[in-house]
């Protein structure tokens, strides 16, 4: 027994993952915070740079101090407190060309790193910020500044764990702010989407599921959103072609019903057509010169309508068989299509087979007699429906060879083809130029056209009604031809 279990799943029973509007939440949040990454680099690099200023401004304060002392005699005390104040072990600065060290702790430790605020650049400052961050055991660095009031520079030596965690503590504040900024805008965002993009859209899909389990129901078609945005022209554009495919799939539902009418038909018609040929047999053996004249074409015509049952049955009503293409001369044909339709004997309409008579054309004679007689029926019921008896309407086959090609025309002198008609020309059941017809003898036309690889079509301004067959010769293989003559 084979598995169903994945044809059988429907859209709505499958697993679903993480929906739309929980991979719009998560990553307008990783958008967000992405973002206050980039902005954080450079603040904690600022900030960093920001603290140690305010450091070197103290210790130029305190430089001051020591300097407006009296012969720079300094209690220890007061050199210590002001060290303390700084956060530094020692304070020195330079100037007119003199290094001076102003203040010292009692054992200063060795100096791990140095940096000088005036020549650090942006990418330095960045790199610095990252390796007080990483120094979790602190250190002791020298850091360098600008000295007002003519000073060449001022400098401290001091422990970096105050300043790392100064740092750790912005980074927390920096992160928190962004979780709620990210929150925030993830809440807006989301609201606002759900709102335009995402509730529409499971409309829509609902819609579309809906519509699956039910194809042929038009109660199920989908009512269009009043939107003039993508989401509204989705609707409606799917609205439509929902309704384009109720439509089609009702037309289907008929054709099969009707196709088995026709099967059904065809099966008592061809038993009816056969004891039609035993009757027409046995009227031939009729000694009377009017009937010797029409018995063999009444038995050509019943021979056709067997023959397309047959076909008919065998392969349905919308498959044709191959072409058994053969080299036969075409005004004959024309001319049984005449007497088929007794043009011959209309006084209101004049048939007219204009086809040189040594023309000679590669195709089945059967499907192109089907194709000309559905275009001179056509042509006649178009001037039948015109109600002119004036006479002088006229039904003209003409056809020429261009080298590998033969083109066949049928005009007629009727209304013509009215331009509803001309968009579905050669479609069953839409290109009827009749209001009463159904379209399926151009339909047919057509099919049989193109299974000789030829084209038809409604040949423009003319009189009336031109249609235009091309129907080429059969490709000759060389090679195979060559074969056989070398062989014989």
């Amino acid at each position: 027994m084979p598995d169903t279990s994945v044809t059988d799943e429907t859209p709505s029973t499958r697993r679903r993952g993480i929906g739309l509007s929980g991979k719009l939440l998560v990553l307008t949040i990783l958008f967000v915070m992405i973002c206050e990454v980039l902005i954080y680099v450079p603040s904690i690099a600022n900030f960093r740079r920001g603290w140690l200023k305010d450091r070197l401004s103290a210790a130029q304060t305190a430089a001051l101090v020591l300097e407006a002392a009296p012969d720079n005699m300094v209690p220890k005390e007061l050199e210590l407190e002001l060290l303390r104040q700084v956060g530094a072990y020692t304070v020195a600065h330079k100037r007119s060309g003199t290094r001076r060290l102003l203040a010292i702790s009692d054992m200063p430790p060795t100096v791990e790193a140095s940096y000088d605020l005036r020549e650090m650049r942006i990418p330095e400052e960045i790199r610095a910020a990252f390796e007080t961050l990483a120094a979790h055991d602190g250190r002791t660095i020298r850091v360098v500044g600008e000295a007002p009031a003519g000073g060449e520079f001022i400098e401290i030596v001091m422990d970096e764990k105050p300043l790392r965690r100064a740092m750790l503590t912005y980074s927390i504040n920096i992160l928190t702010l962004s979780i709620l900024i990210s929150v925030f805008t993830a809440a807006l965002v989301y609201l606002t989407l759900h709102r335009l993009l995402v509730r529409p859209m499971r409309q829509l899909t609902a819609a579309m599921v809906a519509f699956a389990e039910a194809p042929e129901d038009p109660t199920r078609i989908i009512q269009p959103l009043d939107r003039d945005d993508e989401i509204g022209i989705a609707s409606r554009e799917l609205a439509r072609m929902q309704r384009q495919l109720v439509g089609t799939l009702n037309q289907k539902n008929r054709l099969a019903a009707l196709g088995l009418a026709v099967s059904k038909i065809n099966h008592d018609l061809r038993n009816m057509l056969a004891s039609a040929q035993l009757v027409v047999d046995r009227v031939g053996e009729v000694q009377d010169p009017l009937v010797q004249r029409l018995a063999p074409k009444l038995v050509r015509t019943l021979d056709r309508a067997v023959n397309f049952c047959t076909n008919t049955l065998r392969y349905g009503s919308a498959r044709e068989s191959p072409p058994e293409r053969r080299m036969l001369p075409l005004a004959p044909l024309v001319e049984e299509v005449g007497d088929t339709l007794e043009l011959a004997a209309d006084r209101k309409l004049a048939f007219v087979n204009a086809v040189p008579a040594d023309l000679m054309i590669d195709a089945d004679p059967e499907q192109l007699f089907r194709v000309l007689v559905n275009l001179t029926r056509n042509a006649v019921q178009a001037i039948e429906s015109r109600g002119d008896e004036s006479g002088h309407d006229m039904v003209r086959v003409s056809a020429r060879r261009d080298g590998a090609v033969v083109t066949i025309e049928v005009a007629d002198t009727g209304p013509g083809v009215p331009a509803k008609a001309r968009r579905h020309l050669f479609e069953a059941f839409h290109g009827s130029v009749r209001p009463d017809g159904i379209g399926l003898g151009l339909a047919i036309a057509a099919e049989l056209v193109q299974a000789h690889g030829g084209e038809i079509l409604l040949a423009e301004g003319t009189l009336g009604a031109t249609f235009r067959i091309e129907i080429p010769d059969r490709v000759v293989e060389l090679k195979p031809r060559r074969g056989g003559r070398a062989s014989a």
